[in-house]
């Protein structure tokens, strides 16, 4: 069946402010990947200077009963 992904955590630190029209780099890194969640890591940078990181818990769920549910083989491989 279809599923998707739902936020199940989420932690921030705040370093250094941004201000309107910051250019910013946002990275993004795969940290650990379960069966049926996965958690990512992210920073927020304006040059050299880390202004937040923080990272995200997200789980697979099947769309009409929003149970958790298996990632799906090929979304697991086309994020590897």
């Amino acid at each position: 069946g279809a599923g998707m992904f739902v936020v199940s955590e989420t932690q921030l630190r705040y370093l250094q402010p941004a201000v309107l029209d910051d250019l910013l780099r946002i990275t993004v890194d795969l940290f650990e990947v379960g069966r049926a969640s996965m958690t990512v890591r992210q920073q927020a940078w304006r040059d050299q200077t880390l202004l937040c990181e923080g990272s995200i818990r997200i789980g697979w769920v099947d769309s009409r009963t929003l149970q958790a549910a298996r990632i799906p083989r090929n979304i697991l491989e086309a994020l590897q």
